[in-house]
């Protein structure tokens, strides 16, 4: 499994396109809640050569866990004493994406390692990119399989697809420099659908309007 490469900001430029990346779309860190392990002043890239975000995303639970160091610690804050008392909280460290997340929500040890792999692949979707050629793109079968025959892109949370879908949907946002109607072309659903979609998850739509706005982009507004 390949490591994150970390490079500096005067190269960024350079790497991003060796890499398939945008130059003109920033690198924004993790939102409240995940862990970055790196410096802001650097940005990471996942080898593209050996794994890609969608390969950490299609894992079962297992697997994906098996990718990770996992720590146990004692919570602090509100919660009572049982939960300072025992070590229930739960941090995930993806070696791979090098994205940290963790979970101290419950007294239960075993809830919060479920709720930090949910968090795991949010983290992922949101902050790891898998690079698009444009001119090759053909949405996957997966994404396929949660547009409507009307046209539609709908699919709920708690489906097993949708942080897929989500990082699919990124990933080509991405590559079409934040264009929301050039990413719906593409994806081939409306850019109204498109906009609906993002929005019914705050995260997703907390990432893309932080990165339109280091990018110059007027941030997207709820009315679309």
């Amino acid at each position: 499994m390949g490591r994150p490469v970390s490079v500096g900001r005067r190269r960024a430029t350079a790497w991003a396109l060796a890499e398939g990346f945008s130059p003109r779309v920033p690198y924004i860190p993790p939102s409240p809640g995940i862990i970055a392990s790196a410096a802001l002043e650097e940005v990471k890239v996942i080898d593209k050569g050996k794994a890609s975000a969608r390969e950490f995303l299609s894992l079962e639970d297992d697997a994906l866990l098996d990718q990770c160091s996992v720590d146990n610690y004692r919570a602090s804050g509100p919660g009572g004493q049982k939960r300072n008392k025992t070590s229930s909280a739960v941090r995930l460290r993806h070696h791979p994406s090098g994205l940290s997340v963790t979970a101290a929500d419950d007294r239960s040890q075993h809830v919060n390692k479920r709720r930090a792999l949910r968090r795991l692949r949010q983290a992922i979707a949101l902050h790891a990119r898998t690079p698009v050629n444009l001119e090759e793109y053909e949405r996957t079968a997966l994404l396929s399989s949660c547009i409507s025959y009307a046209g539609r892109l709908a699919v709920g949370r708690r489906d097993r697809r949708y942080y897929l879908a989500v990082g699919e949907v990124l990933d080509v946002l991405w590559a079409c420099d934040l264009h929301v109607s050039e990413a719906a072309k593409r994806i081939g659903v409306s850019t109204a659908n498109l906009v609906k979609f993002m929005q019914n998850d705050p995260k997703v739509w907390e990432c893309i309007n932080q990165t339109r706005a280091a990018a110059g982009q007027r941030r997207l507004t709820m009315g679309g």
